[in-house]
């Protein structure tokens, strides 16, 4: 018979509980299937369905803006010139999935963007209950999601949203989702001279968070909001830079939109 601590061991050591210590590098349970936005729409639903997809008015993206897309594996090998001739104009691949997962189709997403002519970027998915937020950040910049000055880089982007393996706000109270958070800014910085992009959704926010409004001075906001509007905005920001706004977009699913010119999306890969 296994011994009490022998279990709890064994426990501590499963992928994707909010138990596993800290610097764990096991693999998470079903990494293929968190991408950016594949845990809102399940749990927020559909916020206009009417509008939700490639035929979005384009009233509803009025003034200066910039197209782009955000990949992951369950895309595999995508046709970034078919995207470019359709007017995409920058790309970000998930790279990093808590400290123990890398995209294996990493290379032909986040290279094969810059090859078609597009400005490209690296997320990380987040898992606050696994490792700190030191360890992720280490981690995403080793594989894949540091920062060069040339122009075509974006900055990373840490991706906050709700927990694929349990508890929706990972088990922890919103002052160590805080915590975390910044553990992760400020590694993330540390390491590039950057500031990353925080991709979240407002009701996730004021959730997990309790609706902290710290990061919005230096740190941008991707918002996911599918329809023609991207709505409320989390509390300390007064403007999405990235809006993820449907999930049924032409070749891959997920569209954004950059709030600027294009000028504007050289000046934030140059930082």
């Amino acid at each position: 018979m296994l011994s009490l601590l022998t279990a709890l061991t064994l426990l501590v050591a499963l992928p994707g509980t909010a138990a596993a210590i800290d610097g764990d590098h096991s693999r998470p349970a079903h990494p293929e299937r968190d991408w950016m936005g594949s845990t809102v729409l399940a749990h927020e639903g559909e916020r206009d369905p009417a509008a939700r997809g490639p035929s979005l008015p384009d009233a509803a993206l009025a003034g200066s803006s910039v197209s782009g897309v955000d990949v992951s594996s369950h895309n595999g090998n995508v046709s970034w010139s078919r995207l470019r001739n359709s007017g995409v104009r920058f790309a970000y691949a998930k790279a990093t999935e808590g400290t123990g997962y890398t995209n294996p189709y990493f290379a032909q997403q986040y290279n094969g963007s810059y090859d078609a002519g597009m400005i490209r970027g690296a997320y990380h998915f987040a898992l606050p209950g696994s490792s700190s937020g030191g360890a992720q950040a280490d981690y995403f910049v080793r594989h894949g999601g540091g920062w060069t000055d040339d122009g075509w880089t974006l900055p990373g982007v840490l991706d906050m949203e709700y927990n694929p393996y349990g508890s929706t706000c990972y088990g922890l109270s919103t002052g160590r989702m805080i915590d975390w958070i910044e553990d992760f800014l400020d590694a993330y910085r540390d390491h590039t001279d950057r500031d990353a992009v925080i991709y979240t959704s407002t009701t996730w926010w004021k959730k997990c968070t309790g609706n902290y409004g710290g990061f919005g001075r230096y740190n941008p906001l991707w918002l996911p909001r599918y329809g023609s509007s991207s709505g409320e905005l989390p509390n300390g920001w007064g403007f999405y830079t990235f809006w993820q706004h449907t999930d049924k977009g032409p070749t891959v699913g997920d569209h954004d939109r950059f709030n600027g010119s294009y000028n504007r999306l050289e000046s934030l890969a140059y930082g």
